[in-house]
């Protein structure tokens, strides 16, 4: 079977992709209004008018926990793939799911420890830990 007997399938799925994505922008541009107004000029994707300002305090470890949760998701759904193939991945496939989750958890610790995980201000932390606060001046 020649190479590009193999290649048809895969010729054939990026031509339909471009078609339609052709046929996609082409309707888009025939159909779509394309006029402006000066609320469409504004930077703002609603076209409200501004009435104050765009930045808003959103406290940075909300952020982080949200990272965390992601690290530690992608965690989880390595953890259940090798727990669907153990049998298959035998002792090779044990030592490397228990440095993964050793490595992990290292990081959970280390954050732990920097206080990474603590939702209060700095202020209620080292009124709650006086040791923290003597440790950084």
């Amino acid at each position: 079977m020649s190479i590009l007997n193999q290649l048809y399938p895969f010729i054939i799925y990026t031509a339909l992709t471009v078609v339609i994505i052709a046929a996609l922008l082409a309707a888009a541009a025939l159909l779509g209004s394309g006029g402006t107004s000066c609320n469409k000029t504004l930077p703002y994707e609603s076209g409200i008018i501004p009435s104050g300002s765009a930045r808003l305090a959103t406290p940075v470890p909300f952020y982080l926990i949200a990272i965390f949760f992601i690290v530690f998701d992608v965690e989880s759904a390595f953890i259940f793939t090798w727990a669907v193939a153990w049998k298959e991945l035998g002792f090779s496939g044990l030592l490397h799911i228990t440095f993964f989750i050793v490595a992990l958890l290292a990081g959970l610790v280390w954050i732990w420890i920097k206080g990474g995980l603590e939702w209060g201000s700095s202020g209620e932390r080292n009124a709650a830990f006086p040791q923290a606060r003597r440790k950084s001046s």
